[in-house]
């Protein structure tokens, strides 16, 4: 049994969901409002007897427990086994000794961390050597809740108080190194001796924590005027990675999820004080411009991000650096362009919103939100998105009665508005543009499609046929290395899924022309949703993301897949070869039955639980699920009909005078 098999039979999936969404007993099922959209009649339903879940609604997504989890908490799928797997009493792997003396050393600088932050707060609440910071703290207008609640804290400015308490409770010197709270250095006076002391003195201490709230380092305010740098944070450690780290994301996690959006600042005061006015979506990027890394974890809850920078020059700086960086890192998504030429290009556009907050000339979030609160989500909702911040900057920036200027004006927003999502907001800021640098539509709109263009080799989806491709079946199509081609049969093997993606895997450069051939026939492209199973959604996101090699390697692929990927590929390699229309036709065939038998799926679960809404009496979600069983049924004969075209006879009906 695999590891994912073990974790779904030992644990009910009706109890791991209710702790995410309140359920109903409704029959043999359990009912409740869908956490992934909005609705006020629960139309989302679990299936104890084959452990899955479906939402009939909105949304109209379903997976098994741990697809659930990865949608909820917005994490792959190996931190979707992270999360379960200790609730199973699962071991996802048998840690080597070396691992575990690794985990007990992290373990250790993580108490040593929490005994320096308590030990720092104490002194904060008791010490009389405090009462400078305690008066600091009351000007910044912190008070004692949210003290408490951040564990903020004081550091002395004697040189071993943290050292001497430390080693009270026979913590080792070299662990103390290593979590960065004490500094080693040799005597000035050649003598060779060591000294050590601590590393943060006379300054307010804020524990840094992880997403589980867990004490990583420290971020440290001077007190003394002629003290530098003004803000001390810990150094690098096997814990603490700067760059890695959002600030206050452990206590807006939640509110980030609920309100749909994050705000980043760049100082952790600015937090503080934003959480103690009520504006708990605020996180902080350590001063630093966004990263890749800090973006990721915030993925996980939303996908509407909200820079707050300063106004100033350096503000300005900061956030071009920002929304480069967050440019570059975010998810982007494909889409299919019909081109002149016939052919389908497939262009990217950015899978999250980024919004610009200009703040008041000579305020940062800190002064605005103690000032006035009501200001501060004024400013929150005008956020302008990136597109439009830009066109600002441009008019003030470059002198657009000149040739040079029109022409950077072009080259720096033609990308930005390229990967525009929204249609009609696009064409919007086409038009802007044009009449900005007055210049004709159309060359605006021939500029963004070559940005478009301009990314990265193994960024790029080869343009495909928009139609059917020519037919080459007398041409042998080549294999690679040892590898054959899997067969198209009228008789799939069981499993149709098994069998569609170990074609796409032996064959990853088919994926831009399945996904063209599909919309041709008026079908939508192939998505994770198509999959019940976790292990074949994780493969299908790797797919549309790219990261399958051309060999139909996944580098990346967790060690709990790799011996169901192993599987796929012996599948794949017990086919013959057959010519490349063949074996797309077979592809899109696959897809095709897919979906009919996840729609037979559902219909046969309609029945019973239209019949338990006319036990409770419930006439509109009884005449709910009616209309549904039509409109499933309108999707299956749509299916069949696509799929009777693609036949021979089907084809010999559609010609004119048959």
């Amino acid at each position: 049994m695999s590891v994912v098999e073990e974790i779904k039979e030992r644990l009910d999936v009706v109890e791991v969901i209710s702790t995410y969404v309140p359920l109903q007993k409704a029959g043999r099922t359990y009912k409740g409002l869908c956490p992934f959209h909005q609705e006020k009649t629960p139309s989302f339903v679990v299936f104890p007897d084959t452990g899955t879940w479906r939402c009939f609604g909105a949304c109209g997504t379903g997976g098994d427990l741990i697809s659930f989890i990865m949608k909820r908490e917005n994490v792959d799928f190996r931190e979707a086994l992270e999360i379960l797997a200790p609730r199973a009493g699962v071991s996802l792997t048998p840690p080597s000794a070396d691992q575990s003396q690794r985990e007990l050393y992290v373990d250790r600088l993580r108490e040593i961390n929490q005994a320096a932050a308590l030990y720092y707060h104490n002194l904060l609440r008791a010490s009389r050597s405090a009462d400078f910071a305690r008066r600091y703290l009351e000007r910044r207008g912190l008070d004692t809740a949210t003290v408490d609640a951040f564990q903020i804290g004081y550091a002395a400015e004697a040189w071993d108080g943290l050292l001497t308490y430390l080693q009270g409770k026979n913590y080792a010197l070299q662990d103390l190194l290593a979590a960065g709270l004490i500094v080693e250095k040799e005597a000035e006076d050649g003598s060779g001796r060591v000294h050590h002391y601590d590393r943060f003195r006379q300054r307010i201490m804020v524990p840094i924590r992880d997403v589980k709230s867990r004490v990583i380092g420290f971020g440290a305010r001077a007190l003394a005027a002629e003290q530098q740098p003004k803000y001390l944070n810990t150094p690098q450690t096997p814990l603490f990675d700067k760059s890695a780290v959002v600030f206050g994301l452990d206590a807006a996690a939640k509110s980030i999820r609920s309100r749909g959006q994050a705000i980043i600042v760049e100082g952790y005061m600015d937090v503080l004080a934003a959480h103690q006015h009520g504006e708990t979506n605020v996180v902080a990027s350590m001063g630093t411009a966004l990263t890749e890394q800090q973006l990721k974890q915030l993925k996980r809850y939303t996908d509407t991000f909200i820079l707050a920078l300063d106004a100033d020059t350096a503000g300005q700086a900061a956030t071009l650096r920002g929304i480069t960086q967050a440019r570059e890192a975010l998810d982007r998504e494909w889409v299919p362009i019909l081109t002149a030429t016939g052919l389908v290009r497939h262009e990217t556009r950015l899978a999250a919103s980024l919004r610009i907050m200009t703040l008041p000339e000579g305020q940062d979030p800190d002064d605005v939100i103690r000032s006035n609160p009501a200001r501060w989500r004024e400013l929150v909702d005008s956020a302008l998105p990136v597109v439009d911040y830009f066109l600002q900057l441009v008019r003030q920036e470059l002198d657009l009665d000149t040739a040079q200027g029109k022409s950077e004006a072009v080259e720096r927003l033609a990308p930005l508005i390229q990967e525009v999502a929204d249609e009609v907001q696009r064409a919007h800021y086409v038009q802007q543009l044009a009449r900005m640098v007055r210049t004709d539509e159309r060359t605006i709109q021939r500029l963004i499609s070559q940005a478009s263009q301009r990314v990265a080799p193994r960024q790029r989806l080869p343009d495909v046929p928009a139609g059917p491709p020519p037919n080459h079946e007398d041409a042998p199509w080549a294999s690679t290395g040892d590898r054959a081609r899997p067969v198209r049969s009228s008789s799939i093997p069981p499993g149709r899924s098994t069998h569609c993606l170990a074609l796409l895997l032996a064959n990853p450069e088919l994926l831009p022309q399945l996904q063209a051939e599909l919309m041709e026939i008026g079908a939508s492209p192939l998505d994770e949703e198509d999959f019940s199973r976790v292990e074949e959604r994780a493969l299908c996101a790797a797919l549309l993301a790219g990261a399958i090699e051309v060999d139909g390697q996944w580098p990346d692929a967790d060690s709990q897949l790799v011996p169901w990927m192993a599987n796929l590929q012996a599948y794949a390699r017990s086919q013959p070869n057959l010519p490349r229309q063949r074996l797309l036709d077979d592809i899109v065939d696959s897809v095709l039955r897919i979906r009919l038998t996840n729609l037979e799926t559902r219909a046969r679960q309609l029945p019973a639980l239209a019949q338990d809404a006319v036990a409770h009496g419930d006439g509109d979600e009884v005449q709910r699920y009616r209309q549904l069983m039509n409109e499933i049924g309108q999707q299956k004969r749509a299916l069949e009909r696509a799929l009777n075209d693609r036949t021979l006879s089907g084809r010999r009906q559609a010609l004119p005078g048959t």
